[in-house]
């Protein structure tokens, strides 16, 4: 058997990064974390529902610099994934194929994305008024 000098099937080494395959990298990568939250939040009712010691050990974590930082990139990870596949819904349904729909349909994810963590997080730290 000889080797012959094929060409490479295409990578990433190959092809100069485009906002279709950064944004479908980053949807996987927030359905990975998405997965790690949940078991997270398996922890944190597990506590909950074997006594007050474990329950007050969860908290303290979640409650930590660190458990805040992971929670607020869940929430990023939640609302990204979701928008996002929002977006994937009407491409499924052959709308907003277009180069500049899908720059539009972007950045659209993008702002949603943001908008819904900041606000989720400024009702829940009672910065957005009400009781």
């Amino acid at each position: 058997m000889s080797t012959r000098n094929r060409p490479l099937s295409p990578h990433l080494q190959i092809y100069k990064p485009q906002i279709t395959s950064v944004m479908s990298i980053l949807h996987r990568f927030t359905g990975i974390g998405l997965a790690a939250g949940a078991l997270v939040l398996a922890y944190w009712l597990n506590a909950a529902a074997y006594g007050p010691d474990a329950f007050e050990r969860a908290q303290a974590f979640l409650s930590s610099w660190f458990g805040r930082l992971l929670l607020f990139g869940w929430t990023v990870a939640l609302f990204y994934h979701m928008c996002n596949g929002i977006r994937h819904l009407f491409w499924d349904a052959t709308l907003g194929l277009e180069m500049e729909q899908v720059r539009t349909s972007t950045w659209i994810v993008i702002s949603a994305t943001l908008i819904l963590t900041f606000v989720s997080w400024g009702a829940g730290y009672g910065l957005l008024g009400g009781a």
